[in-house]
């Protein structure tokens, strides 16, 4: 991998600061794109370089991938470093800026495809033998998606495979509530993310929500930075993260963390 000399940061607010500060750190040259109405923030501020580009709306400028590949270019960015958010985890961004000659600092665009669509990360998970609950998934074309479906026991859960921020999921007590559930699950998925594939899983019932937080490097180190705790929630969304998770058994958080780790390596994540 070539040195990195400049970096270009397609970000704004808390996260585009502690990129700033990390390559004021390693003495790396930080180039920031902003939207005018951002001209005046910390992060526009901190950066050794900053260019504006422009859109009807702030968002829809971050989201300009070639203004963003335009400025990378002028500018000679090395690198970019999407921070997360906006287009952190878009494979075809990914995809570009790797075939524009620039590093793109986070995962390969295939892994971002796999593990950002909920069905495809399953199925990985699955020709592995990572352990998971069951669950079918239900296409546009399933015509006879409840007889598939009642492979798994009630409650079911209905989501989103491109899903995310508790958005287009349902939950399903009784067979005579699936196929709206299905139909609302779809619909909302097709409004929040374009995809209208869904798929069903067995709801696991006063559970509780886990996540493990994982870095990666280019060169195949891994490491988890421990469990968060993400059970209280309103509407499938998390309102407080807790990390250590508690009253969590130290061999149930070793095997959930170690599991994280070793999904991360097969993916060959970085």
């Amino acid at each position: 991998m070539k040195d990195i000399k400049k970096v270009l940061i397609p970000n704004r607010g808390e996260i585009a600061c502690r990129i700033l500060r990390s390559l004021e750190r390693m003495d790396i040259t930080s180039v920031i794109v902003y939207h005018a109405v951002d001209a005046d923030t910390p992060a526009v501020l901190m950066a050794d370089e900053k260019v504006e580009i422009q859109g009807v709306t702030p968002v829809s400028a971050y989201l300009d991938v070639e203004q963003i590949i335009n400025v990378c270019k002028k500018t000679g960015a090395d690198a970019v470093h999407p921070g997360f958010g906006f287009l952190a985890e878009n494979a075809d961004f990914a995809r570009r800026i790797e075939q524009e000659g620039i590093i793109f600092i986070g995962p390969r665009p295939e892994v971002i495809e796999m593990m950002g669509n909920k069905v495809a990360a399953r199925t990985f998970c699955i020709e592995n033998n990572f352990p998971l609950a069951p669950s079918v998934t239900l296409t546009a074309q399933d015509a006879d998606f409840i007889k598939s479906v009642k492979q798994i026991d009630l409650p079911l859960l209905i989501k989103a495979a491109a899903g995310g921020g508790g958005k287009g999921m349902q939950i399903v007590n009784e067979w005579k509530d699936l196929e709206t559930a299905v139909q609302l699950a779809r619909e909302e998925a097709r409004r929040s993310f374009g995809n209208s594939e869904v798929y069903a899983e067995q709801y696991v019932e006063k559970s509780r929500h886990i996540e493990v937080q994982v870095v990666a490097d280019h060169h195949g180190n891994i490491i988890h930075l421990g469990e968060r705790e993400c059970s209280i929630q309103r509407r499938f969304q998390k309102i407080i993260e807790e990390s250590p998770a508690p009253s969590l058994a130290p061999e149930l958080r070793k095997a959930i963390c170690d599991t994280a780790v070793e999904i991360t390596r097969k993916a060959e994540y970085r």
